[in-house]
């Protein structure tokens, strides 16, 4: 294990800083110091951005750092940093790099031994969980689902044995077909919740089944106005023993080798006839081992 910190003699440090999402009082006093104090903002769209530190009375310069840009604009940050100038990284709400700009920066300034802080604060992942009455002891972040049907219904189809509730970004256009996408992989009955405009005057949270929502969608249109987080339960846990813990350890050594060689139908087919697992289970398993394996 390797520890930077303190980081280079002289260098500045790099505040990562979490920023409303909707209610700009939700801006902390520590958040406010850190924007005013910095020498430069690293902003996912300084115009956004700007807003916020006009309402403030924050006048430190800006830059942008997108999606586009990011991995020049880390080398610029570095390089300002080695100057011994701190810089603060924002994101349009939330917490920058959760399923927003600044992973690779933060990636890339600890790589160059420079000390990072957390300036923490809101994240709609968190704000929704708090208030959805669904199980919060252990979840599952999968952020944004592919816009594209077929690969969003593949990705639904791995996760349909998740134990873990699951926390899910969605466009409002979006929430209706990934509602009924859900409701294909994972049942009408699963409890879920969708939280809408977190934090803003219209903050709604919608719960039932994912039928209910689904249907709910469908008939009211504030429920596809505005910021969408959709937490959807786990699936209901049943006994393992032992034989069947040692069956699918089985199952997935053999999906592992078949993978690396063949497409994931082939492999899954191939590992069925070896293991004398059903067809369903062998595919289900080994959409799930691709799935953990982009996510490593």
């Amino acid at each position: 294990m390797t520890n930077h910190l303190p980081g280079p003699p002289g260098a500045g440090k790099l505040y990562v800083v979490a920023t409303p999402i909707g209610n700009l009082g939700d801006l902390s006093p520590r958040a406010r110091e850190v924007l005013s104090a910095c020498a430069l903002i690293a902003a996912e769209d300084t115009r956004h951005t700007g807003v916020l530190l006009k309402h403030f009375g924050i006048e430190t310069p800006q830059v942008s750092l997108h999606d586009h840009n990011e991995a020049s604009r880390a080398i610029e940050i570095i390089a300002y940093l080695s100057d011994g100038k701190s810089v603060a990284l924002v994101s349009d709400a939330g917490t920058p790099a959760i399923s927003d700009p600044g992973f690779e920066l933060v990636r890339a300034v600890a790589a160059a031994g420079m000390e990072i802080i957390a300036i923490p604060g809101p994240c709609a992942a968190i704000a929704a969980l708090s208030i959805g009455a669904l199980p919060t002891d252990r979840f599952c972040f999968e952020g944004f689902l592919p816009a594209r049907g077929a690969a969003r219904r593949l990705r639904l189809k791995s996760l349909a044995d998740e134990p873990r509730t699951l926390v899910i970004y969605e466009s409002p256009h979006r929430v209706h077909e990934t509602l009924e996408d859900c409701v294909a992989a994972f049942g009408q009955e699963r409890p879920a919740a969708i939280v809408r405009e977190a934090t803003k005057l219209h903050e709604t949270t919608y719960r039932g089944s994912l039928l209910e929502l689904c249907d709910g969608s469908k008939s009211d249109a504030d429920v596809a106005r505005g910021e969408i987080v959709l937490l959807i339960g786990g699936a209901p846990q049943t006994a393992v023993s032992a034989d069947d813990a040692e069956s699918r350890a089985g199952l997935d050594k053999v999906l592992v080798a078949l993978m690396a060689e063949l497409p994931l139908k082939q492999a899954a087919r191939l590992a069925a006839q070896i293991t004398g697992a059903r067809d369903n289970e062998a595919y289900k398993r080994a959409l799930f081992l691709k799935q953990r394996s982009a996510s490593l």
